[in-house]
């Protein structure tokens, strides 16, 4: 029987919530409206107020989406993610 490594949920709780924080400052930086920023970038409103209460997984796919739709790269948007989490951050344990 295979040894499945399990997911923290706490540690998932904690990224989800920074995620939420980045979209939330930098959708408020661009002075645009959950609905309005949904509709100019065709992902719903519902989805991105539930991805900025760190409530929702978030695709790969609507996270690039949502990342240039706020003035930033995928891979810069990762960087800020990672620079809000503590430095030794896994979700897997070991």
């Amino acid at each position: 029987m295979a040894y499945i490594r399990k997911i923290n949920d706490t540690k998932k709780a904690e990224l989800l919530a920074v995620i939420g924080q980045i979209i939330k400052e930098k959708r408020k930086e661009k002075a645009k409206g959950i609905l309005l920023l949904g509709y100019e970038y065709d992902i719903s409103g519902s989805s991105i107020m539930q991805l900025e209460k760190g409530k929702r997984d978030v695709q790969i796919t609507t996270l690039w989406k949502l990342a240039n739709a706020l003035g930033m790269t995928f891979s810069e948007f990762i960087k800020e993610v990672e620079s809000r989490l503590p430095e030794d951050f896994k979700l897997i344990e070991d």
